[in-house]
């Protein structure tokens, strides 16, 4: 098996796929306590039914997956020891011998199957289940050995089980009701759960029986701190020691100050906005269904003008929802021209001289100055005819009652990130018809995504999803913004850096020695 960016680029040398084994570097008994500030409180701590990033930062230090992405963002076995192609449609997991659930059950294949059954499973809808949507079947050859089984091949299945298909206590979740389950999370992490008091702090003790060794920070606690003024002066007094979504006019200040640092990355996260076209699977009665208006909303946007008053450079405009780190990125589609003359002449040849009344629904707190970034676009459809109002909405608000519920329309604001780095996990979810976010229906985008998503030919896979690209430029389901640039507020007693990916792991965390009781 060799690597083409983050896929398994199969032709598939159908071997072994031995990769070496994650190590661990900590030491000594677990001291002192660090305390998160996201802007946003999870929505639940079940590992299997959301797909959000703050409930992923989370979970990710009490529930662990069969391969991992290391600080290189290569792939890598994690509760698997290796793992491996059988066929195209068949992997092969040898899973780690000795490792236990933090209530003593045993990780086994027979865990690992019951998992991934549960994210599949029908009745219980899972957020998670449409990733896994190609599996037949997962089936136990031993003890140590599961295989899974797809209907047609899927390339990327071991980029997805590096971020989904955290592995649960059979017992306990076949003992336990759904809701406890998603209040009171049991993995085999370095991290054992405490509490959730909502909306105000989730509690993680260190595991000292964890099985690559003792995480070295005792206590971590994420708070929700939605405002950002707030979030960044708690870190300037000692509060909390990393703060997400740092404003771009707060960067400097924080440079010069003794207590805080700034740790910058480029995400793979791109913010932009969905478009109904259908709602219900019926075509929305809305002057938005007439791709003419949608082209005159694309038209009229400036985004770099958004990125250099509002984020203050910090972002990349995109032509798409890829970054150019994602497979399947073609840096020869360019974004589209801002031009007000054009965007008015479309609303005029869609019927509409006088222009149309829009609503665009907005998170507020979630992302870097997602409700200003709202305000802005707002500002720019209107000058070219296109009156938009701004609705903005608390973070579980927003995503449990207006996206997930498909009541957001006729557009909202969204930012996508931590995924596969794989074109098909961008453009799936919202661009196939019947998909978890998906408000739109196209057989022509239907066939392109449902090729790319199953061919073992990464040239082909390029082409396809690069008329993808074009398909969406021309019909304008989305209208692309910008690459978020993450800004986070670092206290400078902590040793920890961002990553691309948007994963804060305490086990990577280091208290500078004498401060670890400083609370």
């Amino acid at each position: 098996m060799r690597r083409h960016g983050t896929t398994v680029a199969i032709g598939l040398a159908l071997g072994c796929a031995v990769l070496p084994a994650a190590t661990w570097g900590a030491a000594g008994t677990p001291a002192g306590k660090v305390i998160v500030a996201q802007g946003v409180d999870a929505t639940t701590l079940d590992p299997h039914n959301h797909e959000e990033a703050p409930a992923y930062n989370i979970l990710q230090n009490i529930y662990e997956t069969l391969l991992e992405r290391d600080d290189q963002l290569r792939i890598v076995p994690l509760l698997a020891e290796s793992y491996r192609a059988v066929n195209p449609t068949t992997w092969e997991f040898t899973i780690r011998r000795g490792i236990t659930f933090h209530n003593g059950e045993p990780l086994d294949a027979a865990a690992v199957k019951f998992s991934l059954d549960r994210i599949m499973d029908p009745a219980l809808k899972t957020k998670q289940a449409p990733n896994f949507r190609l599996v037949e079947r997962v089936e136990v050859r031993d003890p140590l050995t599961v295989r899974v089984i797809t209907r047609r091949p899927y390339p990327t299945l071991d980029a997805q089980l590096a971020i989904r298909g955290n592995i649960v206590p059979p017992k306990y979740f076949r003992g336990t009701d759904a809701a406890h389950v998603a209040r009171n999370p049991v993995g085999t992490g370095p991290y054992t759960f405490v509490r959730w008091r909502k909306d105000d702090e989730v509690v993680l003790e260190a595991h000292a029986g964890y099985w690559r060794g003792a995480p070295p920070v005792r206590t971590v606690v994420y708070k929700p701190i939605p405002e950002t003024s707030t979030r960044v002066a708690a870190l300037q007094t000692g509060e909390v020691d990393i703060v997400v979504n740092v404003p771009p006019h707060l960067v400097a200040a924080l440079r010069r100050d003794p207590r805080a640092r700034v740790s910058r990355a480029p995400s793979v996260r791109t913010l932009f906005i969905p478009i109904y076209t259908v709602k219900e699977g019926r075509p929305i009665a809305h002057p938005v269904a007439d791709p003419r208006v949608r082209r005159a909303m694309l038209h009229a946007l400036d985004v770099e003008a958004v990125i250099r008053d509002v984020l203050e450079g910090q972002g990349v405009r995109t032509a798409t929802i890829l970054t150019e780190r994602h497979f399947g990125f073609d840096p020869t589609v360019k974004p589209a021209s801002h031009d007000p003359d054009r965007a008015r002449k479309l609303l005029a040849e869609a019927g509409y001289p006088n222009g149309v009344d829009l609503v665009l629904n907005s998170p507020d707190g979630r992302y870097i100055k997602d409700k200003e970034v709202a305000e802005a676009v707002a500002g720019q459809l209107a000058r070219a005819g296109l009156r938009t109002v701004v609705r903005t909405f608390e973070w579980a608000t927003y995503l449990n009652k207006m996206v997930y519920a498909h009541a957001a329309d006729p557009m909202y604001l969204i930012g996508w990130g931590n995924t596969t780095w794989d074109a098909d996990r961008c453009y799936y979810p919202f661009l196939h018809a019947g998909e978890l976010f998906a408000n739109y229906a196209n057989p022509a985008m239907d066939r392109l995504l449902d090729e790319a998503q199953v061919s073992m030919n990464p040239r082909r896979r390029r082409e396809l999803y690069a008329q993808v690209a074009r398909l969406a430029l021309e019909d304008v389901p989305i209208l692309p913004l910008y690459q978020q640039v993450d800004l986070y507020g670092v206290s400078r007693r902590l040793r920890w850096e961002a990553r691309p990916d948007e994963r804060i792991e305490a086990r990577t965390m280091r208290i500078t020695p004498g401060t670890e009781e400083r609370r």
